[in-house]
């Protein structure tokens, strides 16, 4: 085989060495046997609504926004059309349209949107199964932009959840119903049913941790473990008192989130930044095409989502995942949890770490004030049965009474009129106690013994220290005389209350 004597740069010129004659042979022509078995390759016959279609392709610029274009005025035609023929073969393609698909997969795609609309869910390449979508999205196959997002919605439980078709669309179809519900205006409610509950979960929490003043426990707690991970819902903290430990965790961040100040941030705009508007490009991964130019307006998806149209441009006010400082949240939970284990003793405690120790005081605030409220919580209470105090002091009052001369019964009745007399002259306090419990109390005010008061006066300590107390626990709330081995003392706690109680009263 040599090159062709002209160089012809399309190939080469092959030249057989010649055979001699004797050893030639002559051989007739020969009919194979099994050429008559050699089927005649035809053409499958085009029904002709897809022939149609076909021909409202048209051919400009190649522009993207003329595919979706094409996708629209075909599919349009195409709404009503069904066919019987399966589907076969592999399809793979990024943004599909009718004009990707061979005639096969035409009519096989069609015969699969007949038993898809009629709920029937049979497995299809997942490029095609996304035509069904976009035609939804296109408002194709719906009386409705509402019943478009009802039909995604059954496209996604019917097809991609159960397992039939890739789950990897579900995704995908979450994010494009929000958009399909933004731009045709949608209530923000109807929206809500349907959006990605991922991302209701994740504004939700945010909005939460932005304002924990008014949320439970259970509200706020549920947002930390939403934006800081389930894995805190695992501490010991928790599974020893449900209940403690939530209540713990959601007053520490409600602490924080007030106190803490850095930067002129608080502590939520530190870890999630501020909403801020970015630039929004509504079904921009899909084959839409917009009939009709946005009017201006304001659509609230919720407090975390904003959505603004002018002049047909649209920006969306949220936060950014992008700009969540992770690491300082997740130094605050950590030293949380840290701290708490051992301020409830649980075991399985965890290493400090330096870069969690701007959190400490959060929750050493939050640590102390439990305890105290714990110690007192501890305290014995006494309880003063006020309905016996007058049958007792009644009671008393008659033995007194029996066991005095009357020499004495006279002596107690003269210095009862001087009291009052000494009264008459005098601004008493608005206690409901008579002259001679008044000076007691005014005497332990000022550091001064009763002891020989009392006894000049045949009373009882207990009796005293009961009508006392009496007297004062609509004011004051508590017991504020104590009787131990029958001597009075006041309870220090409450000096400055019966001080300012007892103002401009003196003996």
């Amino acid at each position: 085989m040599e090159p062709s004597e002209t160089d012809n740069p399309w190939g080469f010129t092959v030249v057989l060495d010649p055979v001699p004659a004797a050893s030639a042979s002559k051989y007739g022509d020969t009919v194979l046997p099994f050429s008559e078995r050699i089927p005649v390759q035809t053409k499958d016959p085009v029904p002709d609504r897809i022939g149609e279609m076909r021909s409202l392709y048209e051919y400009e610029n190649g522009s993207f926004q003329l595919k979706c274009k094409n996708f629209y005025r075909q599919g349009v035609f195409m709404q009503d059309y069904e066919d019987t023929a399966p589907w076969t073969g592999e399809f793979i393609c990024y943004f599909p349209t009718y004009r990707d698909l061979t005639l096969r997969q035409l009519r096989g795609y069609f015969s699969w949107r007949t038993l898809i609309r009629k709920r029937e869910y049979h497995p299809i390449p997942t490029s095609a199964a996304y035509l069904y979508v976009y035609e939804l999205l296109n408002g194709i196959g719906a009386a409705s932009p509402e019943e478009s997002v009802i039909k995604l919605a059954e496209f996604e439980a019917g097809y991609v959840e159960s397992g039939v078709g890739d789950k990897r669309m579900r995704k995908n179809i979450r994010r494009w119903m929000l958009d399909f519900a933004v731009l045709h205006n949608l209530s923000p409610d109807f929206a809500q049913r349907y959006a990605d509950p991922d991302l209701l979960q994740e504004d939700a929490a945010l909005m939460v941790l932005q304002s924990p003043e008014n949320r439970t426990d259970e509200e706020v707690f549920a947002a930390l473990c939403t934006l800081g991970g389930e894995k805190l819902s695992d501490s010991p903290v928790i599974s020893g008192n449900v209940a403690e430990g939530k209540h713990l965790f959601s007053e520490i961040w409600r602490t924080a989130v007030f106190s803490y100040h850095c930067n002129g941030r608080d502590l939520f705009a530190a870890c999630f930044g501020k909403q801020a508007s970015y630039k929004w490009y509504p079904l921009a991964n899909a084959i839409y095409y917009p009939r009709h130019k946005s009017v201006d307006r304001d659509y609230v998806f919720d407090e975390c989502r904003k959505y603004h149209c002018r002049n047909g441009i649209w920006t969306v006010d949220r936060y950014e995942s992008l700009n969540f400082d992770q690491k300082r949240f997740q130094s605050f939970l950590h030293a949380a949890d840290r701290m708490l284990r051992h301020y409830l003793k649980t075991g399985r405690y965890l290493r400090e770490k330096k870069e969690e120790a701007w959190a400490v005081p959060y929750v050493d605030a939050v640590i102390e004030a439990d305890a105290h409220a714990k110690a007192e919580a501890a305290k014995p209470k006494l309880t003063i049965n006020i309905s016996s105090l007058d049958r007792i002091r009644e009671d008393a009052i008659t033995t007194r009474d029996s066991l005095l001369t009357e020499e004495e019964r006279k002596e107690l009745e003269e210095k009862a009129e001087k009291v009052e007399a000494v009264a008459s002259d005098t601004q008493l306090p608005d206690i409901p106690l008579d002259m001679l419990h008044l000076r007691i109390l005014r005497s332990l005010l000022k550091g001064e013994a009763v002891d020989e008061l009392i006894r000049e006066n045949r009373l009882m300590p207990s009796l005293v220290a009961d009508a006392v107390n009496e007297a004062l626990f609509d004011e004051i709330g508590d017991t504020v005389l104590s009787c131990d081995d029958d001597r009075l003392s006041l309870i220090e706690d409450y000096r400055e209350d019966l001080a300012r109680l007892m103002g401009g009263f003196s003996i």
